[in-house]
């Protein structure tokens, strides 16, 4: 690095502690870096996450510590997308560069306004969208684009498809299945969707009540159909109530020669059948070795505070990636633009079905289906 990073976090600035992705400590041994405070109204936990930051100086007021510390990259760790937008805002306005938990936003007016400040101020924005950073599916956008499993037909993404099933499920971890899939093959060109709620067609006065505070999200069933670039077609899934004691979140890629799958559970393996035919033909799988090349010159080894490897690995190559892209003058590799896009396809499932009709993308309309009648 060129230059030292004063690096401040803000944690949970409302107090609504859902658990985390360790996203505070993704610069946490990083060459050129210093954390030089923390925001936090949460006194759970409070001394830990200083100690684990390193930072002597601790602050209720978010504001009060970008002002004061003049930080030159800000990490938000809250997995609440409404504390996002004012935090964002903030530290645009004083030109500070910002990895922020996922969702970005759950408002696609939001996020255009976002993006439009970092514009203005030559800000990057990197979302924790992690699997772009993970070394499993880099691995396997590698393979997909060598010619592994042929031409690639059908990209099919499922939810955890737990008590959040459906619309929340498609919001809260959805987005990383479907801002996959346009890392895999670029944003998709149109959505079609079939969305129910109690076994009937989804109406508009339809509203779950969320288990983490989303806005308007609605459904119990979710099918949505995505066109990607290249005659791909993409596939996201979630029902309620199906998640037992095996995970079902995961992804497959089919293509004429084979097909390649992960299940996000601990293990996150890469599993390739070398099949021409559908995947209930032949479920014989081997696995795919995967091998890290990439190497963060003078950084420290990984500490284990206790996050699952996926996310305590990725988590800094997010961070370091942000630092690159600073640097380079480039977008990160998980930006807001990407952010913004993924938003887009669940705004567009949500049009294709209370319109009847496939909808393209990008949408023209901003503003949340649920909550507009201009369909």
């Amino acid at each position: 690095m060129k230059k030292q990073w004063r690096i401040a976090v803000a944690f949970d600035t409302k107090r609504i502690f859902l658990g985390g992705h360790g996203t505070h400590l993704a610069f946490v041994g990083l060459p050129g870096v210093e954390h030089v405070a923390l925001a936090d109204s949460n006194p759970d936990g409070l001394d830990e996450r200083m100690r684990q930051l390193g930072v002597k100086r601790h602050y209720d007021d978010y504001l009060e510590m970008l002002d004061r510390e003049k930080p030159q990259i800000v990490v938000l760790g809250s997995r609440i997308p409404e504390e996002h937008t004012f935090q964002i805002r903030a530290a645009a306005e004083r030109g500070i560069h910002v990895l922020c938990e996922k969702p970005m936003t759950n408002d696609l007016r939001i996020a255009d306004e976002l993006i439009a400040i970092a514009e203005k101020h030559n800000v990057k924005i990197a979302v924790a969208h992690l699997a772009r950073h993970a070394l499993v599916f880099r691995t396997m956008k590698r393979m997909i684009e060598e010619g592994a499993i042929g031409t690639p037909l059908t990209f099919y993404g499922r939810g955890k498809e737990d008590e959040r099933g459906g619309g929340e499920d498609m919001v809260v971890l959805g987005t990383h299945i479907l801002d996959l899939g346009c890392y895999l093959f670029g944003a998709p060109e149109s959505v079609s969707a079939e969305i129910m709620q109690e076994g009937r067609p989804l109406r508009r006065e339809d509203r779950c009540v969320t288990k983490e505070p989303l806005g308007a999200v609605a459904g119990d069933n979710v099918f949505a159909l995505y066109h990607f670039p290249n005659g791909v077609r993409g596939i996201f899934e979630s029902r309620r109530g199906l998640f037992r004691k095996q995970v079902r979140m995961g992804v497959s890629v089919a293509g004429t020669e084979g097909i390649l799958s992960v299940r996000y559970d601990n293990d996150r393996k890469l599993r390739l059948s070398r099949t021409q035919f559908p995947p209930e033909d032949e479920a014989a799988y081997e696995e795919v070795p995967l091998v890290e090349t990439r190497v963060i010159p003078g950084a420290e080894e990984l500490r284990d505070f206790g996050f699952l490897w996926y996310f305590r690995d990725n988590n800094r190559f997010a961070a370091w990636d942000l630092l690159c892209a600073i640097e380079e003058d480039r977008q990160p590799l998980a930006s807001a633009y990407d952010a913004r896009a993924a938003l887009e396809m669940i705004y567009g499932a949500y049009s294709s079905q209370l319109a009847g009709r496939v909808i393209p993308l990008p949408l023209t309309d901003r503003e949340n289906p649920l909550e507009t009648n201009h369909l």
